[in-house]
C-alpha cells in the first residue's frame, strides 16, 4: 500500500463508544505497530493517509455520532486528504449493507470479530503472538481489561448480542499474561470490563470463575486496584461480594445496572428478577460487604412506562441510595424484542424523567459526599487541571464517578500516584482536600 511521501503508512484510530471499543482500538493500534506502521489514537490532525473509525451501535445517540464521524472522514478523503477510510465496530457489524450503500466513499467496513481482515486489508499480519500485549491509550497507571465477549443476556431492550455475539469467555491463563504485561508498563489500576461479569466461566470452566480470576489477578506484583464493571443482577454469585471483602487490592466497588424498578417494565425489559429480589440482593451485599459503594444504570422511557412506573423507580431509587448512578433515554433498536412494542413515551419526557432521576441522585450524592468531610482517603490522581491535580478514591470509576480535587497552586502530587488526602470541603460529585503531612 503506497503513502503520501512517506516510505510508512500512517494511521489514525479513532474510537467511539464504550470501553470495550476502547480495547478493540487498543488491540488494533498494537498489530499495527508491529506491523511497522505509524499509529496515533483520536488525533485531530489531518496528517495521517489512512483513518480506521471504531464505531458504536447501541443507542440513536451513539449511531448519530458513529455515521457523522464516518460522513466527516469521508468528506475528508473526497478532498483527497486521506487515501484511505476503513469502518469498524458495532455500527459497521449491525448496519454493514446499508452503510456500504449509503456511504461508499468507506474503503471496507468490518464488523466487531474481523481484526484478522482488517489488518489483511491492510497487507498487515496478525500477529498471535502479540495476544496479551496491548498498547493502552488510557492515562499510564490505569487500564481496561476485557474479560469476555458478547452476551447470552436477552433483554429485550438491548443490541448488544446482534453485534457482538454470544458469550465468549477469555481464559484466565490469558488475562494473567496480559494483566501482568500491563502491570510491567506501571499500570496500577485495572478496570474489569464485560458485557455480563458474573457470567465469566461458565462456558469454559463450567462454572462461574470470577471470584478464581480475582483471586490470580491479585497476586500480580504493581496491581493496587481492581474494579468491577457490569455485573448482572439476576441470579447474582454472592462468591463475588466475599472475595471482594476478602482481597484488598480489589476496590469496594461494584457496578451493577439495575435498568429499572416497576416489576411490569423489569417484566417487559425480560430482566429475570423482580423489585423484591433486587431489594434481598442488595441487602445481602451490603450485610456480607458494608463499606462497598454501588453503582447503577436506569433506563427511562420503556415502552408502556407510565407515570406509575416511573414513581416506583424515584422511589426505589431514594429509599436505596445508590453510591452512584446513571439514566440513561431508551432508544428503539431494530431487531430487539421490544421493537415490537409502540414507543410510547415522548422524547421530551424521557428527558424529563431522567432529569428527575438525577436531581434525586445529586442530592443523594451531596449528603453521602457531606458525611466524608474530616475523614481521610486514598487517592490515584490521574490528571492536572487548571489550578488543580485531580484524582479518584477506590469508590469512583474514571470519567464517569465523583472526583477528588487538590489545589495545586499550594501542594504537589505525581500524577499516577497514590496520596493521602484529608477531605475539606464536599460538592454534589467532588471532593476538595489537602494532602495528608503536607
Amino acid at each position: 500500500m503506497k503513502t503520501k511521501g512517506s516510505q510508512r503508512n500512517k494511521v489514525n484510530v479513532i474510537t467511539l463508544g464504550c470501553s470495550k471499543n476502547l480495547v478493540d482500538s487498543e488491540n488494533l493500534i498494537t498489530q499495527l505497530k508491529a506491523n511497522e506502521f505509524d499509529v496515533d489514537h483520536d488525533d485531530g490532525k489531518v496528517d495521517h493517509n489512512i483513518v480506521i473509525i471504531n464505531t458504536c451501535g447501541f443507542i440513536d445517540r451513539a449511531k448519530e455520532e458513529s455515521v457523522n464521524t464516518i460522513l466527516e472522514y469521508a468528506a475528508i478523503k473526497s478532498q483527497g486528504e486521506i487515501e484511505k477510510l476503513y469502518v469498524t465496530g458495532c455500527l459497521s457489524q449491525r448496519y454493514k449493507d446499508d452503510l456500504e450503500k449509503e456511504i461508499p466513499e468507506v474503503d471496507a467496513y468490518f464488523g466487531t470479530m474481523e481484526l484478522p481482515s482488517l489488518l489483511h486489508t491492510l497487507e498487515a499480519d496478525y500477529r498471535h503472538d502479540l495476544i496479551g500485549e496491548r498498547t493502552i491509550t488510557t492515562p499510564a497507571h490505569y487500564a481496561y481489561l476485557k474479560i469476555s465477549e458478547g452476551c447470552n443476556r436477552t433483554c429485550s431492550f438491548c443490541a448488544i448480542p446482534l453485534m457482538r455475539g454470544k458469550h465468549i469467555s477469555r481464559p484466565i491463563e490469558q488475562l494473567v499474561k496480559e494483566a501482568s504485561h500491563l502491570a510491567s508498563r506501571g499500570v496500577k489500576e485495572l478496570i474489569l470490563i464485560a458485557q455480563e461479569l458474573t457470567y465469566y466461566g461458565l462456558d469454559i470452566y463450567k462454572k462461574r470463575s470470577l471470584p478464581k480470576l480475582l483471586i490470580k489477578l491479585a497476586a500480580i506484583d504493581g496491581i493496587e486496584w481492581i474494579r468491577l464493571h457490569y455485573a448482572y443482577p439476576s441470579k447474582f454469585p454472592l462468591e463475588i461480594i466475599e472475595v471482594m471483602k476478602d482481597l484488598p487490592k480489589v476496590c469496594n466497588y461494584l457496578d451493577i445496572p439495575l435498568q429499572h424498578a416497576a416489576d411490569e417494565i423489569l417484566f417487559k425489559m425480560k430482566r429475570q428478577i423482580t423489585q423484591n429480589d433486587t431489594r434481598k440482593l442488595i441487602d445481602k451485599i451490603r450485610k456480607i460487604h458494608p463499606e462497598i459503594s454501588l453503582r447503577t444504570t436506569m433506563l427511562v422511557g420503556f415502552p408502556g412506562e407510565q407515570d406509575e412506573h416511573f414513581k416506583v423507580l424515584s422511589d426505589f431509587i431514594s429509599e436505596i441510595k445508590f453510591d452512584r448512578l446513571g439514566v440513561f433515554q431508551y432508544s428503539h433498536e431494530e431487531n430487539t424484542s421490544a421493537y415490537a412494542l409502540v414507543d410510547d413515551v415522548s422524547t421530551s419526557e424521557k428527558m424529563n424523567r431522567m432529569n428527575q432521576l438525577m436531581e434525586i441522585q445529586q442530592e443523594i450524592s451531596w449528603e453521602k459526599n457531606q458525611a466524608k468531610i474530616g475523614k481521610q482517603m486514598q487517592v490515584l490522581f490521574d490528571r492536572k487541571e487548571g489550578d488543580y491535580f485531580i484524582g479518584r478514591t477506590e469508590y469512583d470509576s474514571p470519567e464517569v464517578d465523583n472526583e477528588v480535587l487538590v489545589d495545586a497552586r499550594e501542594e504537589y502530587v505525581r500524577i499516577g500516584e497514590f496520596a493521602n488526602v484529608l477531605i475539606k470541603e464536599a460538592q454534589e460529585f467532588d471532593l476538595t482536600g489537602t494532602l495528608v503531612g503536607s
